[in-house]
């Protein structure tokens, strides 16, 4: 209820100062700062909560005198893939999604819904730090109003749900919560159980009543959104790495002159600085909390099981989408330049 009546008063805040720009003034103005609004869907304990925070200190210490930070969390201005819209349209300055949600707008990033598309964590980090290449994936929306500045870890996505999860076969028949994303849908069907998009601020909900059995998402999942109430059984299936993105609009960011883009530019390597520190800190957090208060059980499973059920679909998904074959084919060299180090 208490949640309910915050998001309420954040949006008609939002909707006035809107109907304010509307009549010529600058609807991001207090006292003399440009306002810069930034919505989450995370509680303020998640590790992309506290990289925003850094984000805030870093551009206010340098920029105060021009510029106030504000970040929106827990859904305040509405689901993920509303504050993107709201993003684009310029009602609101940033907004943390996922990958999936960006496959709308620019399908490579439908590469990333690729099941066991990374053979490992350093892999993945390798790929996402290397910014060179990643500004190209970054302007691919650049059509669309908003462009990504920086990236989040968000861990490795597994299943949970009300029952345990051994194998592909105890999925079957089960509905499991993905995220928007024709890809993640056509993975659940191979793994033959019942995919459910929905946002993911409905999914806590969804288990308890049991409109769902379960989802897939990393392990603050069960404590931040306090999933793991409602579900008991957590399976290391490790099926996607699948980071978070911070977008900008457009014209937000090509508004500001070459001094303040260096300082946006550097807030926002910063705040992934600080994301990925706190975030191997929360993810053993949660798991402790998880097992010890939530009763939470921990399933380490045999990975080849379940990669023998999706080990179609990353030929399948180049086949149908082009535009993901450059950065597939440079995610296989990282994945075996990795793979020779260890």
């Amino acid at each position: 209820m208490i949640k309910t009546i915050m998001k309420r008063c954040a949006v008609l805040m939002l909707c006035m100062v809107m109907t304010v720009g509307l009549f010529g003034c600058n609807l991001s103005v207090n006292n003399g700062k440009r306002i810069v609004r930034i919505a989450i869907a995370q509680s303020e304990t998640h590790p992309e909560y506290l990289g925003l925070v850094a984000f805030k200190e870093y551009v206010e210490e340098r920029l105060g005198d021009k510029y106030e930070v504000q970040i929106f969390p827990n859904e305040l201005l509405g689901s993920i893939q509303k504050t993107i819209e709201l993003t684009q349209t310029g009602a609101i300055d940033f907004a943390v999604a996922g990958t999936a949600n960006l496959e709308t707008f620019a399908d490579v990033y439908e590469v990333f819904s690729m099941p066991y598309l990374f053979d490992s964590v350093e892999s993945y980090k390798a790929v996402m730090q290397d910014t060179d290449y990643m500004e190209n994936v970054y302007e691919s929306t650049d059509s669309s109003g908003f462009r990504v500045l920086t990236w989040y870890n968000a861990g490795t996505r597994n299943f949970y749900g009300k029952k345990a999860i051994n194998t592909p076969a105890d999925l079957s028949g089960m509905k499991i919560r993905v995220q928007q994303s024709p890809a993640s849908v056509a993975m659940m069907q191979a793994f033959g159980a019942a995919a459910s998009p929905m946002s993911f601020g409905e999914v806590y909900t969804a288990i308890q009543q049991g409109v769902i059995d379960g989802a897939e998402n990393n392990e603050l999942a069960l404590t931040n959104n306090k999933h793991g109430e409602v579900a008991k059984y957590y399976t290391y299936n490790m099926h996607q790495i699948i980071p978070d993105m911070l977008v900008g609009n457009l014209k937000f960011i090509q508004g500001l002159d070459e001094d303040e883009l260096k300082v946006f530019k550097e807030a926002a390597l910063k705040s992934t600085e600080v994301e990925l520190t706190e975030w191997d800190k929360c993810v053993e957090e949660a798991k402790n909390t998880a097992h010890n208060e939530m009763g939470v059980e921990f399933i380490y499973p045999d990975i080849t099981l379940f990669k023998d059920k999706v080990k179609n679909m990353q030929q399948d998904m180049i086949q149908k989408n082009p535009s993901i074959v450059d950065i597939y084919n440079h995610i296989q060299e990282v994945n075996k330049r990795i793979g020779e180090e260890k």
